[in-house]
């Protein structure tokens, strides 16, 4: 027995040990993300009973987690985001609190009987889950400690401990906290979520917040062509092989070069795919202005040009996320330019369209159509030009 647990059943060499740890955190993160997140979470695709139950079985084995927990607190992060009630936000609790700290703060918010009632429908209930998982979910850990030391002898120890906290600094740490605080942001939703980096790799594509919080019900998180989703790789596979089946993606919008007038089907387009009409029209008509009444300035009085040039990525940012300080700077940049002016205003009033509750879709139609006349009628070409394309949408019927 010593010599088993000096050395262990397997003998491997130093990066064969590594190999072995790295390989074993990834299937976690690959459990989380498409397990937890994608399919229970967000029911953005069905896996295969057998695929299902291993990736509960595995997180049971290497992070205590119980299913319903995970999912009733990712669920009210999205009901509550960037609120008091978020679970886990850095914006109201702190970066270094969610970062360093993401574990404790998950684990606390699992014991509120309120949150996982209200929010964890829908999570396994059958035997299992009641009589092993939930109850004893700290014995899948103590298990793996005992397979891993068999296995590997006393570097299992070291592997054992990187598995523990590779989850919890990963994934409540590093995708609650930094995703919520730093990196790039393709949507402008009201929240602060962002694209940690473009090629989601190490947390299997969990990098792509921003994404994911623009189209939250969608299994794939990679929108741009540059962008990179490890664990969509892994959905394709598991479809391929009958093992999962995509039910939700984001909508997919197509021009139409002979539609010249909204109709129900261009409703249905811009609500559904609401966020990429916004991002279409920061750079299509906020920017395309921007660069044009900057030349104007820079070429009269340069006096308010300092103030003009930092206004402009918060004419882009979504409004509820700006504080006091920077809409002031807004408002008074916006003062010293009309059409700048003009142009946030009609931003504003695109948002509110599908912001507000409409009675029915005719209601939204006809705001469509009052915004679209006065886009037109403003005098600013990409206005015009913006408002002549939105009539032609319409969603693919892929997206249908």
């Amino acid at each position: 027995m010593g010599n088993i647990f000096s050395g262990g059943l397997i003998d491997l060499s130093g990066w064969g040990y590594v190999l072995v740890a790295l390989g074993l955190t990834h299937i976690s993160i690959a459990s989380v993300t498409i397990y937890l997140h994608r399919c229970q979470a967000h029911r953005a695709l069905d896996l295969h009973p057998s695929v299902s139950h291993f990736f509960r079985f595995w997180l049971w084995l290497t992070t205590g987690m119980v299913t319903r927990q995970w999912v009733a607190i990712h669920r009210k992060h999205h009901a509550h985001v960037e609120s008091e009630q978020d679970p886990h936000s850095p914006q109201v609790q702190g970066i270094n609190k969610i970062l360093w700290l993401g574990a404790w703060v998950y684990h606390q918010e699992s014991r509120n009987r309120t949150t996982i009632k209200k929010y964890g429908r829908g999570a396994p209930a059958d035997w299992i889950e009641h009589r092993l998982y939930t109850p004893y979910s700290a014995l899948g850990i103590s298990l793996l400690l005992v397979i891993e030391l068999i296995l590997f002898g006393l570097p299992g120890a070291t592997i054992w401990l990187i598995q523990m906290a590779w989850i919890p600094f990963w994934a409540a740490g590093v995708i609650n906290g930094i995703g919520h605080y730093a990196g790039y942001r393709n949507y402008e939703v009201p929240d602060a979520s962002k694209n940690i980096v473009p090629w989601g790799l190490i947390i299997g594509g969990e990098e792509l917040h921003n994404n994911h919080h623009a189209y939250a019900s969608s299994a794939k998180f990679s929108i741009k062509p540059w962008e990179f989703d490890l664990g969509w790789c892994y959905i394709r596979i598991l479809s391929v092989l009958g093992l999962a089946r995509v039910k939700k993606l984001p909508p997919a919008l197509v021009i139409k070069d002979d539609k010249h007038v909204f109709d129900l089907e261009t409703v249905r387009a811009v609500v559904n795919n609401r966020v990429q009409i916004m991002a279409n029209f920061i750079k299509e008509v906020m920017q395309h202005v921007w660069a044009e009444e900057m030349q104007k300035v820079r070429s009269g009085s340069r006096e308010h040009l300092p103030l003009l040039k930092r206004a402009r990525r918060l004419m882009y940012r979504e409004s509820t996320l700006l504080t006091e300080t920077a809409r002031g700077q807004l408002y008074r940049a916006l003062d010293l330019n009309p059409t700048l002016q003009k142009v946030y205003a009609m931003k504003q009033r695109l948002q509110e369209i599908w912001s507000k509750s409409a009675p029915t879709q005719e209601h939204m139609l006809k705001a469509l159509e009052d915004w679209c006349k006065a886009a037109e009628n403003s005098g600013i070409d990409a206005l015009r030009e913006f408002s002549m394309k939105l009539k032609r949408y319409e969603l693919s019927p892929s997206a249908v």
